[in-house]
């Protein structure tokens, strides 16, 4: 009989994707575990970094994990960028830029990307975001099929409009929808599908 838990939840911002600290400057962190009472053996599938919001999926099944990570499986990230970005920076972000990672200079692969029309209604977040009066600010849709260290934020610096917000709405066929900051939601065995 399969025992496995599986739970989506929106990852609130300043939270680390992880359950153990896993090193001395992590101290002060805040994990996950401080959000809920996970089962032992708990994983996040995939990660968010400390300053991304939004969906993660937690799995006590290593194979689901695995499957997801490996698969190129659709994430979709909703990002507020510093300026009004233009169609230029969009075409440049769905063909791939250069970015730095582990070093060396990457290449993005290709991807979707969209300029978002209207502000999305997601909850304010805790740690303040500088407001208009500082400038325009953009929203964006970007889904990636893999996922370097900090690769959203890098790729809108590369095209000149800085990252502001960040918050991850899909894992394929998973939605964040109208969930609120730090809110856990069981699930049944994830079906995973690109889109």
């Amino acid at each position: 009989m399969n025992n496995n838990k599986h739970f989506k939840i929106y990852k609130p911002y300043g939270y680390l994707s992880q359950f153990v600290n896993n090193g001395q400057k992590q101290k002060s962190k805040r994990l996950l575990g401080e959000l809920y009472d996970f089962p032992s053996g708990s994983m996040s599938i995939g990660r968010l970094d400390e300053k991304s919001e939004g969906l993660l999926l937690i799995t006590t099944d290593g194979k689901i994990s695995n499957y997801i990570c490996s698969r190129g499986i659709e994430k979709e990230y909703y990002v507020q960028v510093d300026g009004s970005i233009t169609d230029e920076a969009i075409l440049a972000l769905q063909n791939g830029v250069e970015i730095g990672f582990d070093g060396k200079k990457y290449m993005t692969n290709p991807c979707k990307a969209f300029k978002i029309k209207s502000v999305p209604n997601f909850p304010e977040r805790s740690k303040k975001i500088r407001d208009d009066r500082h400038g325009p600010t953009s929203w964006i849709s970007i889904t990636l099929q893999e996922g370097k260290f900090r690769q959203v934020r890098k790729m809108t610096s590369a095209v000149g409009f800085p990252t502001l917000r960040l918050i991850r709405v899909r894992i394929g066929s998973i939605y964040l929808n109208q969930m609120g900051i730090g809110e856990i939601i069981e699930i049944d065995t994830p079906t995973i599908t690109s889109h």
